[in-house]
């Protein structure tokens, strides 16, 4: 019996988690669409996803967009085929205390990372539901689990994009779509290392992987690692889960 080839969608995978998980996709024999805002660094990641013998497309995504979001769907089904995992890793990071946040600064995180989950996967469920075949993966965040002070508009979408992953999972799950987020903790990517330079992680961000039980950072490949096992085949009895990849910040 023939494999069917899965084709995926990845958001956010120009850098850090998404890029990550674009590459552990393509080593488990995926092709894959890259969305992001950042062509330059979408163009490199397609070429390490061809270079592991997979085909890959990118595309200019604003996920807040319904419009382009509906045109890169479209652009991805027409080149790749029918997209049947969808890995959100798009996302805003932010900080402001609660007192002097404005309206604009609470929204354009909600936008990107709640209206912005929903909105795409409005978008990819097509394919998902002629297959009786999917996989949603979103990436949320361990501070809403633990809570995170003046993070409150970025707290909120993250515990948001958990909520949705619940309510999916019981809607889609009779289609034969699995819903589940991964959580991360401390990991070492661009955002982590733009909020160190803001002075958002006292100490460094060291410090704060070594107040993990497994003292050190997570990685981006760490987390692709989970995505890729939500993805397979393997997973298919496990929905509305909320793994945590966190290094033993929060233990659920």
């Amino acid at each position: 019996m023939t494999e069917t080839k899965r084709v995926a969608v990845v958001t956010g995978g120009a850098s850090g988690i998404g890029a990550a998980c674009c590459r552990r996709l393509a080593k488990s024999g995926v092709d894959v669409a890259i969305w992001d805002l950042n062509e330059e660094l979408m163009a490199e990641v397609a070429e390490d996803v061809r270079a592991l013998g997979q085909r890959a497309i990118t595309s200019k995504v604003d996920v807040s967009d319904r419009a382009v979001v509906k045109a890169a769907v479209a652009k991805a089904r027409a080149e790749l085929g029918p997209v049947t995992i969808m890995v959100n890793s798009a996302g805003v990071h932010a900080t402001g205390a609660i007192t002097k946040m404005t309206d604009d600064e609470w929204n354009r995180v909600i936008n990107i990372n709640l209206n912005g989950s929903f909105i795409v996967t409005q978008e990819v469920l097509d394919d998902m539901i002629a297959e009786n075949w999917g996989r949603i993966v979103y990436i949320s965040s361990s501070s809403t689990q633990t809570g995170s002070p003046n993070m409150a508009h970025y707290v909120a979408s993250k515990g948001g994009v958990i909520g949705l992953t619940k309510a999916l999972a019981v809607e889609l799950g009779p289609k034969g779509i699995t819903v589940n987020n991964v959580p991360p903790g401390s990991v070492d990517t661009p955002m982590l290392r733009n909020l160190e330079a803001k002075g958002g992680l006292p100490g460094g961000a060291e410090a704060i992987g070594l107040r993990n039980p497994v003292q050190r950072l997570g990685t981006p490949e760490d987390m692709a690692a989970a995505v890729a096992f939500l993805v397979s085949e393997e997973a298919g009895y496990i929905t509305g889960h909320t793994l945590s990849a966190n290094g033993g910040r929060y233990m659920n």
